[in-house]
């Protein structure tokens, strides 16, 4: 059982987080950020079985979490847990939110409905996938403000319930932004490449650790750059957009993993960095 103090947290405004801080949007899919009780020490928090970012601003310490797309909305907590102190939960509520529908039509059948001489691949690149994207990396600065990572606009949203030729398929765990093949992928923020290589419906893809469990995941690109362990920084060159694995031509599909989970970008993206078409998406 967890002992200690049931803290309910006020919300904090994101006007107060826009430049330090991502956009504090406690639903399925979102961002919470919580302050968490005073320390001299750094605190150790979880959430939903996953050791969450603990980040400190304006001499305060918050917590930031992801919270996963089949969340149901309610009454929940962080677990935190201060050096010679008690556990205590922080609490929050997640508010429902509804996603819209995308219908899309895939030219090669295979990459809707896979034979079964590709699905033990499958398996092991989505358990690969999934190891990278629940390494935890310690960073006392993890940078959470990010650029817009190429010249296109924004094509498909988060979240979105696909269907590809008329089946349902798994939820929209990215954003698209659609360019030319060939259009320059930059890093959204600065990083180390976790992994890179080429997957069955995600193509050639690139996966950049920016610390403390959050992961800028850039699929279907024609050319990678860069490679694992290297260092790289905000805007620098890692490639080119492509059209590799499942999608319905040159796009940048583009997902954010916070504590193992999928999480809207635009959380981490300010405003004055969207491109102007997409501002009112």
């Amino acid at each position: 059982m967890i002992k200690g103090l049931l803290l309910l947290a006020a919300m904090i405004p994101s006007t107060v987080l826009a430049v330090a801080l991502p956009k504090n949007e406690p639903v399925p899919g979102g961002v919470i950020v919580l302050e968490l009780p005073a320390s001299t020490t750094t605190p150790v928090a979880h959430f939903d079985g996953h050791r969450i970012m603990v980040v400190k601003h304006a001499d305060h310490w918050y917590g930031v979490a992801g919270i996963p797309l089949a969340t149901a909305a309610g009454e929940t907590a962080l677990t935190v847990k201060i050096a010679q102190q008690p556990v205590l939960q922080v609490k929050f509520s997640i508010q429902p939110k509804q996603y819209p529908e995308q219908r899309l039509v895939i030219k090669n059948p295979k990459l809707v409905n896979p034979p079964a001489s590709e699905l033990d691949r499958i398996e092991r690149e989505q358990r690969h996938l999934e190891r990278i994207l629940n390494a935890w990396v310690p960073d006392k600065a993890p940078g959470l403000s990010f650029i817009w990572p190429a010249d296109g606009p924004q094509t498909s949203g988060f979240g979105l319930r696909r269907f590809y030729n008329g089946e349902e398929g798994s939820r929209h765990m990215g954003i698209d932004i659609g360019a030319a093949a060939g259009t320059p992928v930059r890093a959204p923020a600065d990083g180390v490449v976790a992994d890179e290589g080429h997957y069955y419906f995600c193509g050639h893809t690139l996966t950049i650790s920016l610390g403390q469990g959050l992961y800028s995941v850039f699929c279907h690109m024609n050319k990678i750059s860069v490679r694992r362990g290297q260092t790289v920084k905000q805007g620098e060159f890692v490639g080119t957009i492509g059209a590799t694995g499942r999608t319905t031509g040159p796009n940048l599909h583009w997902t954010v993993s916070l504590n193992g989970t999928p999480v809207d970008p635009h959380a981490f993206i300010p405003a004055n960095a969207i491109p102007v078409a997409d501002r009112q998406k």
